[in-house]
């Protein structure tokens, strides 16, 4: 049976599309590819799975917060298990736009929740983000943590979205596994993210705009180590034994974080930009941005305990990685 992975044109997506693919599965893609960044990155990663794998992925263009499109571009297709990457992603731009993360975030997950359920799916593992912590203070974020203070509604819907798992994991019997993204990069990353934009910048000889003063930390985690963790996440649902899980949860329904357990001061990863591009930026510090937490830095025990997870690429090896493809993708 195939697996069904929405987003399959954004980031995180594409690569956990192509490591399925990579191992014999086959993925039906489905992605409403808007125009929140470039329209043409998103049909090129398309295009990507399509030259390496042919015809074991199966691409459908839908937008799976309209539940009668997303029942017909579905309809006569066989899956049994469902990873759903699709959402309306990045803090800031929820200040503008919150109405497509309503309807992206809660009505589409909605969606692939009742998707799931009418379909007797084995397994979903969804995305959800390390925003959740919001306010929290106390690092590194356990996932035993409270987080009841978005600070986004991105933020809040993702958080929304794990309450409306738990609810279907309690219902239906639905396995699910949700993840905690913490600021996950490298090649064919997305252009909204700070790295890329600091990148393109560097090479347009242009200042770039550094938020907090500089003085902030993140949990940078490269894109192979978040897709074994995803994968890892796919291929061990949780159990309905009535054990508490990690996240608190009786039914079967899990949370992990998924970091590279390593918080950067974000100056330091400036400065592998800088000599990955052999130039120097011109760096203008700004105010923290409304939405935006000053520090993130995961607990992965939950994870590393279940599932074996144990990511492998620091900032040192990752940052260059980008940076190479970045020119090789513009042709620089």
């Amino acid at each position: 049976m195939a697996v069904l992975v929405t987003g399959a044109a954004g980031f995180i997506g594409f690569n956990v599309a192509d490591r399925l693919l990579a191992r014999g599965e086959t993925v039906v893609g489905i992605d409403n590819v808007n125009d929140y960044y470039s329209v043409q990155l998103k049909r090129d990663r398309i295009a990507e799975l399509e030259r390496r794998h042919g015809t074991e992925f199966g691409f459908r263009e839908v937008d799976f917060a309209d539940e009668r499109a997303l029942g017909a571009a579905v309809e006569g297709l066989q899956f049994d298990r469902i990873v759903h990457l699709g959402a309306q992603a990045g803090v800031r731009y929820s200040l503008e736009n919150p109405h497509a993360y309503v309807r992206a975030n809660l009505l589409g997950h909605l969606n692939l929740l009742e998707l799931a359920r009418h379909r007797g799916t084995a397994h979903m593992v969804y995305a959800s983000s390390s925003s959740v912590y919001g306010g929290n203070d106390t690092l590194p974020f356990r996932v035993e943590d409270r987080v009841d203070h978005p600070l986004s509604l991105y933020a809040a819907t993702k958080k929304s979205d794990e309450l409306m798992s738990e609810t279907y994991a309690h219902l239906y019997r639905l396995p699910q596994t949700g993840l905690r993204f913490f600021t996950v990069y490298g090649p064919w990353g997305r252009p909204d993210m700070a790295m890329w934009l600091f990148t393109q910048a560097i090479f347009a000889g242009k200042p770039i705009d550094v938020f907090g003063e500089g003085n902030m930390r993140r949990d940078f985690t490269y894109i192979d180590d978040i897709v074994t963790g995803v994968v890892a996440a796919l291929d061990n649902p949780p159990p309905d034994d009535g054990v508490e899980k990690a996240g608190g949860s009786r039914s079967p329904h899990r949370l992990y974080n998924i970091g590279n357990n390593s918080s950067e001061e974000l100056m330091r990863m400036i400065g592998l930009i800088e000599q990955a591009c052999g130039r120097t930026a011109e760096k203008r510090l700004l105010e923290m941005q409304p939405g935006d937490v000053r520090d993130t830095y995961a607990d992965i025990s939950a994870i590393q305990r279940d599932l074996g997870f144990s990511p492998t690429t620091a900032i040192d090896e990752g940052v260059p990685r980008f940076v190479a493809w970045y020119r090789d993708y513009h042709g620089l």
